[in-house]
Order: structure tokens, then C-alpha cells, then sequence
């Protein structure tokens, strides 16, 4: 059969969308057939009913409300009265260079919306069906023109299966409130290693992480907030530090940050000097584990008394490995090293926080499993810190406004999609940092979780 140049007509347009959206037939048809069958008056009955029934449910149980309806009501509006819709879709495309062109009709095709969802008031996920010759990759090329011609604030794009890729559309600034610090659990149980409260993510969930068996890096320029995500993980770690179930090893080149984390710290050192024996000190513990459990003949850390889970927080990692004496740099990136390819399976994390993540300042910065870029003032900084492609995927951290409203707020990996998301950490006073201390040193304060 010879390929034709005739173009698909218009009525066959409108039926493929209509059974491709039965709701726009079967809604209406219902509310006629039931005007027709039991009569206006019932009819606009029901309809009321069911409104007032909304407005009831909204008013009288706002988190319910909130979790199952809202998202599909705002889905629903966003689909059909934005510029997700016809025209506007297909005209932003093309301003974007986002179409296909057939060679035999020389008819546009534009990428199908199948599906927009709209998990919290500022996110949107929207997932398009490609046509063949497309890839995901040129949307990565186009999002800052796509961001713009959708006046939103920022796009990213995951491949989701061949020919479908989801938009992670930010109409508007997802944390315009600090995130209150996280609690302090009495009982060991209560504490998960497996996922730690850190914050808020851009689609109103919890942003946990986890601990145990992984290295934690936080990247962020002055007042960006990485100080909540030094105190934040130790409050929620509260109840094990108090039992010795975990140790914090603490380097505070700075004396400032982590200063009052002394009044618990296993071991705390701030002279380059000391920091360097604590640092050989951890090496030593790590090895002595291994042989430990390679005695009992273990394969699995499990945290404990008698084997805790070591800790090493290091309060701005380059001034150890990148601005100290040569060969004492060259030391600390060999000990850190170490950790970094061994520590995980005996329970020994490192967490550092750095200011400016070159390769120069930490080349162990790919050891770090886990990784946050918070506000950075270079474009560059992005991707050194989650990998490359990162900024392009979406992770405008350069972008974050200096301001102290904006502290705590960053970007992360999602680790199986690989897709930039925004989150927020939750903002530790001292108030709770004193909470914290007596907590741990054993004061009769209880927190109840």
C-alpha cells in the first residue's frame, strides 16, 4: 500500500480525542439524560448536593480534603484551562521546536499530553507521548524556553518508558514557609536509619534520606543553610546518641557551625591537627569493625552497643582537603577515601558540607552516595555536586535568590529516575540545638515524638 499525502480529517480527529476522552461525552451526556429523565428540578438537586457536600467535606476535614480531592480538582482545572490544552499546547511547542514534522503531508505532530496530575498547589506532572525520532534528550536542550513559554518557573524531564516522558512543571515557589525542625523521638525505636526526616519536598511529602550505609554530602554557598542539615539528622538520631547506639565524630575547622555539637561528640577536634588524628582514629575504628565482624562471620552491619554506627561530620570538608598544608590535605583525602569505599559496610558515614565542591578542593566527592546542592554562586557548582547534566535536568540551584528566606532550599537526585528535585530542609534554631544537647547529656527534659 503506497504512503498517501492526504492529512487525517477532521472528524476522524474528533472522534479519536473524543474516545480517547470519554468524560467530555459521558459527563454531559449524564447530566442531560438525567435532566431529561427526572427533570431540572432534581437534577440541579443533585448537583447542589454533591457541591455542598464538597464544600462540607473542605471545611470539616481539611487533610483529607486535601490529599484526595484538591489533587484531582486541580488537575482537572489545570488540564483543561491552561495552556496544557489545544492551541496553546500545540503553539508553545512550536515556539520551542518541540514538533515532528511528517515528510509525506507535511503535517505537525506535537507530543500528546496523556496525563497531568498535580500533587501540591505548585507542582504539575505532565506526561507526553512522544512521536518516533524524538527523545527525551531534546527536551533536556529546551527547558528554559519551555519554562517560559508555559510562564512557569521552572521545567524538568524524566523518561519514563520509550516515547513518554513526564514534565515536572513548577508554576511557583513550592516553600514559602521555614519547615519547622525536626522532632526528637524518645524511644530507640521510633528512629528510622532507613530514611531520616530531613524536610519537605516540592510535592508536600517528607524528604527523608537514610544513614546507615550511606555518605552524605551537602554543597551550598554562606547562609544557604547547611547548618539544618547538620542539626536536623542529629535530632532525629537523638535517642541512639543518647544510648550510644551511634557516635558523631565531629571536625570543626570553622568553630562555629557544629561548635556545640562538643558537648556530645564521641570525639571532636577543630585544630587541623586534631582533626587529622580524629580522621586517622575513624580509619582505624572502620578497619578494626571489619575484622571484628569478619571474626563472627557477619556480611551485614546491624547497629548496636556494642557495634554503633559511627558518624563522621566534617563542617567544611575543603578546608581540610583542599586549603591545608599540602601534605596534610594530601593525608585527609587518602583517610577520607578509605571511608568513602569501606564505611559503609561497617557502619561508618561520612557527612560533609562544603562551600565551593571543586575537584580540587574534594576529589572524594563521587564516594558520596548521597548528595544536596543547596544555593551555589556558580552554574558549574551544580553539576559538580549532583553529576553531570544535572543543571540541565532542571536543578536551577545558581538560581536560588541570596536571600535568608531561601535557606534550607536545594536540589537532590531522584535516585531511580534521575530527575532533579527541589526540596527544603527543615530550619534547626538554637533554642533546639540546646534541646538537643541536654537531651543527649542525660537532662530529665523528655520530647515526645
Amino acid at each position: 500500500m503506497r504512503n498517501t499525502t492526504r492529512k487525517l480529517g477532521t472528524e476522524a480527529r474528533a472522534i479519536t480525542w473524543t474516545a480517547r476522552h470519554p468524560g467530555s461525552i459521558l459527563l454531559p451526556g449524564a447530566v442531560v439524560a438525567s435532566a431529561v429523565v427526572l427533570g431540572l428540578p432534581t437534577t440541579g438537586g443533585v448537583l447542589g448536593g454533591g457541591l455542598l457536600g464538597l464544600g462540607a467535606w473542605y471545611r470539616a476535614h481539611p487533610g483529607s480534603f486535601d490529599a484526595l480531592v484538591a489533587p484531582r480538582m486541580r488537575a482537572w482545572k489545570r488540564r483543561w484551562w491552561s495552556r496544557y490544552t489545544g492551541s496553546r499546547w500545540r503553539d508553545t511547542l512550536i515556539a520551542c521546536d518541540l514538533v515532528a514534522t511528517n515528510r509525506q503531508t507535511g503535517e505537525l505532530r506535537v507530543p500528546r499530553i496523556l496525563r497531568v496530575q498535580s500533587p501540591s498547589p505548585s507542582i504539575d506532572l505532565v506526561r507526553v507521548r512522544l512521536h518516533p525520532g524524538q527523545h527525551a534528550r531534546q527536551w533536556e536542550d529546551r527547558l528554559p524556553e519551555l519554562a517560559d513559554a508555559l510562564r512557569v518557573e521552572r521545567v524538568a524531564v524524566e523518561r519514563v518508558r520509550p516515547q513518554v516522558i513526564a514534565l515536572v512543571v513548577e508554576r511557583s515557589e513550592p516553600f514559602t514557609e521555614v519547615i519547622p525542625a525536626p522532632d526528637m523521638p524518645w524511644d530507640v525505636d521510633a528512629v528510622d536509619l532507613g530514611g531520616l526526616y530531613l524536610g519537605d519536598t516540592e510535592y508536600g511529602t517528607d524528604w527523608c534520606e537514610a544513614l546507615l550505609g550511606q555518605h552524605l554530602l551537602v554543597a551550598g554557598a554562606s547562609g544557604s543553610g547547611k547548618g539544618s542539615l547538620a542539626w536536623g539528622p542529629l535530632r532525629g538520631l537523638a535517642p541512639l546518641i543518647r544510648d550510644g547506639i551511634v557516635r558523631p565524630w565531629v571536625l570543626d575547622p570553622k568553630r562555629m557551625e557544629l561548635a556545640k555539637a562538643e558537648a556530645f561528640a564521641y570525639r571532636y577536634a577543630a585544630e587541623t591537627a586534631d582533626c587529622l588524628e580524629v580522621a586517622r582514629e575513624f580509619v582505624a575504628d572502620c578497619e578494626q569493625t571489619q575484622r571484628t565482624l569478619a571474626a563472627q562471620g557477619k556480611r551485614k552491619f546491624t547497629p548496636s552497643r556494642e557495634t554503633p554506627l559511627n558518624l563522621l561530620l566534617i563542617d567544611e570538608i575543603a578546608a581540610l582537603t583542599g586549603f591545608a598544608d599540602m601534605a596534610v590535605a594530601r593525608e585527609f583525602r587518602k583517610l577520607l577515601n578509605v571511608v568513602g569505599t569501606q564505611g559503609r559496610a561497617t557502619g561508618h558515614s561520612m557527612l560533609g558540607y562544603v562551600q565551593e565542591p571543586t575537584k580540587d578542593n574534594i576529589s572524594m566527592r563521587d564516594l558520596f552516595t548521597v548528595r544536596i546542592c543547596l544555593r551555589v554562586t556558580s552554574a558549574g557548582h551544580v553539576d559538580m555536586v549532583l553529576g553531570d547534566g544535572a543543571r540541565q535536568r532542571g536543578a536551577l540551584a545558581d538560581e536560588i535568590p541570596n536571600s535568608a528566606d531561601t535557606a534550607g532550599i536545594g536540589y537532590v537526585i531522584r535516585q531511580r529516575s534521575r530527575v532533579p528535585m527541589r526540596v527544603r530542609a527543615a530550619y534547626v534554631t538554637d533554642p533546639e540545638i540546646d534541646e538537643l544537647i541536654a537531651f543527649v547529656t542525660g537532662s530529665n527534659l523528655r520530647v515526645v515524638a
